[in-house]
């Protein structure tokens, strides 16, 4: 089986004024294709600066990001861009949906961010419609951020981010601002586009969420502590 992603050796320092900070100290992960990963840690553990990382959102201080066989660490920013819109699809717990625009339109972002494409052709726009039928919101294209609840927005998330086909989806806390029932909807999402075969690295620091990923990684001082499937937290049934 290919690796969706890898990190090798990856360390994130920042200069706060004179004080370095180190986020990650050696962090290495291996993300075989049609993983599904939770990576739990209390605050200040690195797990949101290696989702950063992985998301191409950042750039390691030194160490080598992998992802489908092509090495991201020193591609330029422009690159990096690309590399972003075709492989990674984000989720994130505050949504990032475009208040002015419709859920259709929320949908359609990225393939905007293309670089050098032309508007969006019929077959982009069919293709959008699709993805919110599939995420049960034909019926609310036309509706604003605004008009939705918190979990029809996170539904539009989600619709958002397979947009380009992505290799991997990457989740911030996805289910952080739900309610009980509205959480287990998305999850169950999630379950079944990992079950179709995508890959997916999410944040969480809610055991009940982690349990329903293949495996949780446990992060503490900028280091993988753990990993594997910990007793208590074997995956749902």
């Amino acid at each position: 089986m290919a690796n969706a992603a890898e990190v090798v050796d990856i360390h994130k320092y920042y200069d706060l004024g004179g004080h370095i900070v180190k986020a990650l100290q050696g962090v290495s992960l291996v993300v075989p294709e049609g993983d599904y990963i939770a990576i739990m840690g209390s605050s200040g553990s690195g797990k949101s600066t290696l989702l950063n990382l992985l998301g191409a959102l950042d750039r390691p201080t030194k160490g080598e990001y992998i992802i489908g066989g092509t090495p991201v660490s020193q591609l330029n920013d422009d690159e990096l861009s690309g590399i972003r819109n075709k492989m990674i699809g984000f989720i994130f717990q505050s949504y990032n949906l475009v208040a002015q625009y419709t859920v259709l339109e929320n949908i359609e972002v990225p393939l905007h961010y293309r670089k050098g494409s032309p508007a969006l052709s019929a077959k982009d726009r069919e293709w959008c419609r699709e993805l919110a039928d599939m995420v049960g919101l034909g019926d609310r294209m036309t509706h604003r951020p605004f008009q939705l609840s918190g979990g029809q927005q996170q539904r539009v998330a989600i619709a958002r981010s397979l947009v380009s086909d992505p290799k991997i989806i990457l989740a911030d806390e996805p289910t952080g601002n739900l309610d009980s029932a509205t959480e287990a909807e998305i999850m169950e999402m999630l379950g079944r586009l990992n079950a179709e075969g995508r890959t997916i690295i999410m944040v969480t620091h809610e055991p009940e969420v982690a349990r329903q990923a293949k495996r949780q990684i446990y992060m503490k001082d900028g280091l993988i502590a753990g990993t594997g499937v910990f007793p208590g937290l074997e995956p749902a049934t």
